[in-house]
């Protein structure tokens, strides 16, 4: 019997990212409601690197079996499997927290175990998007995908903070769950397209897993512009990884514990996101995406990091919120359209895995660094008195959450130098041919 293979499909997509833009704003409530909890049980910005650590870290051992996964099964099974295993860690987090026993280390198992669903989910989603999208319509997709991350991010503060007042940290978390459960319903309705069953010509048939694990890396070697290209996000998640995990201890500090302020640069970062999702939407993103990567880099750095040390009321870590999330998507929207036109759709899964491991392999390393880094070292120094509150003090303050902000002013000043350097970085610089540059 002949099976007619589903054409890629805005609307189909479009199905799936309704699905995903639910469960995006449960897990975004919950996470903000989990920081808040955390950050008053320890007052510690160690604590709250921690969970960031172990989901990173899961991420980073998953991902080389993920890859061989996604481009052997059905890539829709993968999604609904990954979808489940984050309901998984939510669903235990709200055990403990019935019976009252819930604990800092809880927060990070969970993390761990969502981090595992997360390795598997992100090249499975992206190769399902390059069968789902016309070519054409790529850097559109990720600006939807922007606009589904952003709003989430916008929306969890101001829900979480009523939601919070009324049915408390056990009905967030309740409602999180129930997000998985619809976006696991979009995926079971959608057909998803799935790429020729064909064995790439470098690695035998039926290969050992060994080679199937590697086959992504060697992939990526192979081609001197996407190996750049990972070098420069090698180095860039390094840097961001440290700002990332401190953002809220950053804010919390400088601002003497107040949780509105937060909400509000959360909601700032939501909105940046939404309008560059809405700018990609309809630009489609500059000709030459190359540009949008390295320069969205470079801005971020300048207006996001960097503003966001030096600053030291709401209205300046607002603005730099929103700078950050909007050149953030510009760039990754801009990156994903380049893999997705230049890796073949059947081995997307195994080289997404590596790419996402190569890139990602040192944001652990600065997520752990991050925290001792600031409470051991720079908050001490940058108190009245202290070793560096002579020298930086004009910069960035003293006191409470200074040592903070100078970190930030360090990471800023590195992710825009990353950024610009990356012109220098030839294969990279010319990744696209000429007619791809114009899709």
């Amino acid at each position: 019997m002949h099976t007619t293979t589903p054409q890629p499909s805005m609307c189909a997509f479009s199905v799936i990212w309704s699905g995903q833009l639910l469960s995006l704003i449960g897990t975004a409530l919950s996470s903000f409601a989990l920081s808040i909890w955390a950050w008053d049980m320890s007052g510690s910005a160690t604590a709250l690197a921690l969970v960031s650590f172990f989901g990173f870290g899961a991420t980073i051992l998953a991902t080389p079996f993920a890859g061989p996964i996604v481009d052997r099964i059905p890539r829709k099974r993968v999604l609904i499997l990954s979808d489940l295993g984050a309901a998984v860690s939510s669903f235990g987090l709200l055990i403990f927290l019935l019976v009252g026993q819930l604990e800092i280390w809880h927060l990070c198992v969970a993390s761990a175990i969502a981090g595992i669903a997360q390795a598997f989910q992100y090249p499975a989603y992206a190769a399902a998007v390059s069968m789902l999208s016309p070519p054409a319509h790529l850097v559109r997709a990720g600006g939807m995908l922007a606009f589904a991350q952003s709003s989430a991010t916008t929306a969890a503060p101001i829900l979480s903070g009523i939601l919070l007042g009324v049915v408390g940290l056990q009905g967030v978390l309740i409602i999180d769950l129930l997000t998985f459960c619809m976006a696991m319903a979009t995926l079971a309705m959608t057909a998803i397209p799935e790429p020729p069953s064909t064995q790439p010509a470098d690695l035998p048939l039926g290969g050992q897993l060994r080679q199937e694990l590697f086959y992504g890396f060697r992939y990526i070697l192979a081609r001197p512009g996407l190996r750049q290209l990972q070098i420069l996000f090698l180095l860039i998640n390094l840097t961001g990884s440290m700002s990332l995990v401190l953002l809220s201890p950053l804010i919390l500090a400088r601002s003497g514990g107040d949780a509105l302020i937060l909400g509000w640069v959360r909601v700032a970062l939501g909105i940046g996101g939404i309008c560059a999702g809405l700018v990609l939407t309809i630009w489609g993103g500059p000709q030459r995406r190359i540009h949008g990567v390295l320069l969205g880099w470079a801005l971020l750095g300048l207006t996001g990091d960097l503003l966001f040390g030096v600053g030291r009321s709401a209205m300046i870590w607002i603005v730099a919120a929103f700078c950050s999330t909007f050149f953030y998507h510009i760039a990754v929207s801009a990156n994903q359209a380049i893999w997705q036109t230049r890796v073949e759709p059947e081995v997307q899964g195994r080289v997404f895995a590596a790419r996402r491991l190569s890139s990602q392999i040192t944001a652990p390393l600065g997520m752990l660094v991050a925290g001792p880094l600031a409470d051991g070292l720079l908050e001490p120094a940058m108190q009245p008195g202290g070793s560096l509150a002579g020298l930086f003090g004009w910069l960035v303050g003293v006191g409470p959450g200074a040592g903070l902000a100078l970190l930030f002013v360090v990471t800023g000043i590195l992710g825009t130098l990353i950024g610009i350097g990356g012109y220098l970085l030839p294969a990279a610089r010319m990744i696209e041919p000429p007619t791809t540059a114009l899709l």
